[in-house]
């Protein structure tokens, strides 16, 4: 099951493996030190924003994984950053205290066209991402066609007829489904519709 995990992970999670910067000096409002971590993280390649720059949940959601797997996974893939959206654009930004959320529109990348609503919390003074909570826009076609290019690509790579069987049944799905595979950090119902397709 691991070896169909990583498989998994470069159409699936790398886009959302937000690495976190809070960055600017004390001047800098709340809501630009969230807009700054957010347009950071999007193309952050360092290891090190695994454990310094996103909550434990979070990274338990966008790697699948519990715990110290799931920091081990985002070290791991941290470099590879072919799936990582050009940009992106924050909106609708809310600071309560020490939490915030907005909304992330994607462009380029596996992610593409699609807006997240994202959670975040404040941990001495960082911005950190701390989960994932919806879809404001959703186009389900380029996501399933991501998730096909996905396991048919990279060293791992599945038969192209499972990543087209993949792909159909994730273009098939109703909407909510989709989304909650995504949402919900639970690698089974991807490994079970991988293994149907086999």
């Amino acid at each position: 099951m691991r070896k169909l995990h990583l498989l998994l992970l470069p159409a699936v999670l790398l886009a959302l493996g937000f690495g976190l910067v809070a960055c600017g000096g004390s001047d800098e409002s709340d809501e630009d030190a969230v807009i700054e971590t957010i347009e950071t993280s999007a193309t952050s390649s360092d290891p090190a924003d695994c454990t310094e720059l996103a909550t434990v949940a979070f990274l338990e959601q966008t790697e699948f994984e519990q715990g110290d797997a799931a920091i081990e996974s985002c070290e791991e893939s941290a470099d590879e950053t072919e799936n990582d959206p050009d940009s992106v654009e924050v909106s609708k930004v809310e600071v309560d205290g020490s939490n915030a959320t907005a909304d992330v529109a994607f462009v380029g990348g596996s992610y593409d066209g699609q807006v997240l609503s994202v959670a975040l919390v404040e941990e001495d003074g960082t911005w950190k991402m701390d989960e994932l909570t919806g879809f404001v826009t959703f186009d389900q076609e380029h996501l399933a066609q991501s998730f096909q290019e996905g396991v048919t690509s990279g060293s791992n790579a599945l038969p192209a007829a499972v990543g087209e069987c993949l792909g159909e049944e994730l273009g098939e799905l109703p909407r909510g489904d989709f989304e909650d595979l995504i949402l919900s950090g639970e690698p089974q119902p991807l490994v079970e519709l991988v293994e149907g397709c086999q």
